[in-house]
C-alpha cells in the first residue's frame, strides 16, 4: 500500500511537469531544427569578419570534447543526485525513507541492460555515421573548393559583365546614333542610286575608250607588221637582182621604199632611228601635235646575234607621267617589240591628248 502510494505520487510529480512544461510553451523542438538550419547573415559580422565553413576534421574534434565534457557533467550529476537520496535516506526517519526491494533492483538493473543495450545501438550508428564523415569528408570539400571557384569566377563574370554594360551604356550616352528619318532615307536612295548611275555611264564611257585604243593600236601593229614584211621583200629583191648602178630599175624600187618609209614615219611620228651598236636600236618619236612637240626615246636591246629583246630603255615619258616599268616588263617576257613600242607609244599619246 505505501509502495502504491510513492508511485501515485510519482505520477502526480510527473504529470504537474508534464503540464509545466506544456504550460511553459518552450518549443524546444522548433529551436533545435532552427538552431540546426540557423544561416548567418552578412550583417551579423563586423568589419574584417568573414564567413567561413568549419573543417569537418575541427568540428569532430568539438563535438569530441563537448560529449567527454558532457559525460563528465552526467556522471557528477548522478553521483550528486545519489548522495542526496542517500542522505536524505539516513538521516530522515525510517517510516518516511523509500524502501528499495530486490524487485526494485532487478527492475532497474533490467532497465539498465535496456538502455545499454539501445545506447550500444546508438553508438554503433554514431560510429558508422562518423566514419562516413570521415570518408566523405575528402570528397565534400574537393566538391565545396570547387563550387567556391566556380563561385568566385561566376561573381568576377557577373561583375565584369556588369562592367561592359555600364561602359556601353557610356559610350552610347556620349555617341548617341543620328536619327534617320523616312525623308532622308529616301533622299539618300535618290542620292545612292544616282551616284550609281553616274559611275555606270563612267565605265561604259572609259571601256569605249579602251576599246578605241586598242583598236588604233592593232591597226598600227598591223601597219607596221606590212611594212616589215615589204622592207624584207625589198631588201631581198635588191640583192637577188644584183643590178648595175645606172641599172634604172633601181630608182623606182628606191623611191618606192623611200616613200615606205616616210609614210611609216609621218603614221607613227617618227623622227629619228639609228643604231647604237650592233644589238642596240634607238628610236625617237614625236608625241603631240603642239609647238615644240614632245619627243621620247626607246632603246630597244637585243641579245646578240639573235632577234631576243633583252632590255629597253625609255626616255621622256616621265614627263608625260606614263610609268613603263609595268609595260616593259610584260612585253620583255613575251619578246613582242612591235606590241611594246606600239603600246608604249598609245599611252604617251593618250596622255599628252588629257593634258
Amino acid at each position: 500500500m505505501e509502495k502504491t502510494t510513492e508511485q501515485d505520487k510519482f505520477l502526480d510529480a510527473a504529470a504537474k511537469l508534464r503540464a509545466q512544461y506544456e504550460g511553459a510553451n518552450l518549443q524546444l523542438d522548433k529551436h533545435m531544427q532552427e538552431f540546426s538550419t540557423y544561416k548567418y547573415d552578412a550583417d551579423e559580422y563586423g568589419e574584417g569578419e568573414e564567413i567561413q565553413a568549419k573543417d569537418p576534421a575541427i568540428v569532430a574534434s568539438d563535438v569530441a570534447t563537448q560529449i567527454t565534457f558532457l559525460r563528465k557533467l552526467k556522471f557528477q550529476y548522478l553521483e550528486q543526485n545519489a548522495k542526496d537520496k542517500y542522505v536524505k535516506s539516513i538521516v530522515s526517519d525510517i517510516d518516511d525513507a523509500p524502501i528499495v526491494t530486490a524487485e526494485d533492483n532487478k527492475a532497474l538493473a533490467t532497465t539498465n541492460e535496456e538502455k545499454k543495450a539501445k545506447l550500444k545501438v546508438a553508438k554503433e550508428g554514431l560510429a558508422e555515421v562518423q566514419h562516413n564523415i570521415r570518408t566523405l569528408s575528402p570528397m565534400v570539400e574537393q566538391d565545396y573548393i570547387k563550387v567556391k571557384q566556380a563561385t568566385e569566377r561566376a561573381t568576377m563574370l557577373a561583375q565584369k559583365i556588369l562592367d561592359a554594360r555600364l561602359a556601353l551604356t557610356r559610350l552610347r550616352q556620349t555617341n548617341p546614333h543620328p536619327r534617320l528619318t523616312i525623308p532622308m532615307a529616301d533622299q539618300k536612295l535618290v542620292d545612292q542610286v544616282e551616284e550609281m548611275q553616274t559611275l555606270s555611264d563612267e565605265v561604259e564611257l572609259v571601256k569605249k575608250k579602251t576599246k578605241a585604243v586598242k583598236d588604233q593600236v592593232k591597226n598600227g601593229a598591223l601597219e607596221i607588221e606590212k611594212l616589215r614584211i615589204k622592207h624584207a621583200d625589198s631588201e631581198r629583191a635588191v640583192q637577188a637582182l644584183q643590178l648595175e648602178e645606172d641599172d634604172n630599175r633601181l630608182v623606182p624600187l628606191y623611191d618606192w621604199y623611200t616613200a615606205s618609209l616616210s609614210l611609216h614615219r609621218s603614221l607613227l611620228g617618227l623622227e629619228e632611228s639609228h643604231s647604237v651598236s650592233d644589238n642596240e636600236l634607238k628610236l625617237v618619236y614625236a608625241i603631240g601635235e603642239s609647238s615644240p612637240a614632245t619627243t621620247v626615246s626607246i632603246s630597244l636591246i637585243f641579245v646578240p646575234d639573235t632577234r631576243d629583246l633583252a632590255g629597253v630603255e625609255t626616255t621622256g615619258f616621265d614627263t608625260l607621267d606614263v610609268d613603263t616599268a609595268e609595260l616593259v616588263e610584260s612585253h620583255l617576257q613575251m619578246n613582242d617589240v612591235a606590241g611594246l613600242v606600239a603600246l608604249l607609244l598609245s599611252r604617251a599619246r593618250a596622255a599628252a591628248s588629257s593634258a
